[in-house]
């Protein structure tokens, strides 16, 4: 792990649009990295507690590491919306709102991490648990009760039973403060981890699912009523409120964890491909032509973007690169075939929401998040994308516990 808050604070984005200053901090926003090897094959899972990050910086990252193939490192955002902006955004002035030497930093820590994550390679067993997520963690601020409530945590023990890495898997946005307090913080995925790390040890790691369209902290203050018939209610913005739905959500994932058992000589595979999307967003165009960071894109007018599909012993976890509507999440889980199935949104890239194509623009309420979308064909050429990794691997392989020569860290 490497503590990535800059020093001084910059401002803090919640998307497109200027970044709002920031004069104090909330717990640290961090790199962390954790790799999975077994025999030649190694996978390396690095969370950065941003709201995006693109691939061009993820290169970066990969370019230092140079004992894991490229392909097979997968980089994802939290998604906090109290972060600096990664995407080095056009200000419509000729200049951007990204400082560039903070991203290179952070290239430069979340690579250090993953080398150090390398080097502490230790002998490893595995549980993984999926099951509901029980309390007011997360709900859907566009339909409240379409979302995921399933959490996925996997965790690395070493051979006496000590908590090595947890990763945890759920579909949330981590805005409880978001961008307008003045706050630069992780959110609720600092108390999260930090949490697990007390409670049980070893290194802690969030990845996002699909979280889009707005699957959003459930910080609703239902003294407070908005709208009712809309579900809408005033919101709770307060550093208590992240620390609440953090620590929840870690012992939920302990309560899960409890009773999965330790895999016997679990599987590790990766696979990949890279996909080109078309960029019919005039607005998300305009970041990839004049964003400073020079993104790598098509002359017809298209970006690629790497999915994996990772098996984990009896799991299988599939990377999203942006936000993926949960009804598109609904649909790949049903589609994959492990014993626990995963998905990584944000990792690889984040270019903004993935919708269905009969949802985008189709009513008013999806005008936003099919504004700052691709294009429609999105959510198609990822379905299309992700069911041809799944039809080529392997069944993921059924309830398995490891040797100690299964080294993870």
């Amino acid at each position: 792990m490497r503590i990535i808050t800059p020093d001084p604070l910059l401002p803090v984005s919640g998307g497109m649009g200027a970044p709002r200053p920031a004069t104090e901090k909330k717990g640290e926003l961090t790199a962390r990295a954790v790799v999975f090897q077994k025999g030649e094959e190694a996978v390396a899972v690095v969370s950065l507690d941003l709201l995006g990050f693109p691939s061009v910086l993820g290169d970066r990252v990969r370019a230092r590491v140079g004992r894991i193939r490229p392909e097979n490192i997968l980089i994802g955002a939290t998604h906090t919306h109290s972060a600096p902006d990664c995407y080095a955004f056009p200000d419509g002035r000729g200049g951007h709102t990204a400082d560039l030497s903070y991203l290179d930093s952070v290239c430069v820590l979340a690579a250090e991490a993953l080398n150090e994550a390398i080097d502490r390679l230790q002998p490893a067993l595995l549980r993984i648990a999926t099951g509901e997520a029980r309390g007011k963690i997360a709900f859907n601020s566009y339909a409240p009760d379409l979302y995921d409530r399933r959490m996925s945590v996997i965790r690395a023990e070493s051979p006496g039973g000590e908590a090595i890495a947890t990763i945890v898997n759920y579909a949330v946005h981590p805005e409880v403060l978001g961008n307008d307090q003045g706050i630069l913080s992780p959110d609720l995925v600092g108390p999260l981890c930090d949490r697990i790390e007390s409670q049980a040890g070893g290194l802690a790691l969030f990845m996002n699912g699909a979280q889009g369209g707005m699957v959003t902290a459930d910080n609703r203050d239902l003294d407070r009523p908005r709208d009712p018939l809309r579900g809408d209610w005033e919101g709770i913005s307060s550093w208590d409120e992240c620390l609440r739905i953090g620590h929840l959500m870690a012992d939920e994932a302990a309560r899960l964890l409890a009773d999965a058992p330790v895999q016997d000589d679990p599987t590790l595979a990766c696979d990949s491909e890279v996909v080109r999307f078309p960029v019919d967003s005039d607005d998300l165009w305009a970041v990839v032509q004049h964003s400073p960071l020079d993104y790598p894109r098509n002359d017809d007018r298209s970006v690629n973007a790497r999915i994996n599909l990772v098996t984990l012993g009896n799991a299988q976890i599939l990377t999203i690169p942006g936000e993926a509507l949960p009804n598109l999440g609904f649909y790949l889980k049903r589609k994959m075939t492990g014993t626990h199935n995963l998905l990584f949104g944000l990792t690889n890239d984040a270019f903004g929401y993935i919708l269905a194509e009969v949802d985008f623009r189709s009513f008013p309420r999806y005008d936003y998040i099919s504004r700052v979308s691709l294009g429609e064909r999105t959510g198609t050429i990822l379905i299309d994308a992700a069911r041809r990794l799944v039809g080529r691997a392997a069944p993921a392989g059924s309830d398995s516990a490891p040797g100690p020569d299964n080294p993870a860290h």
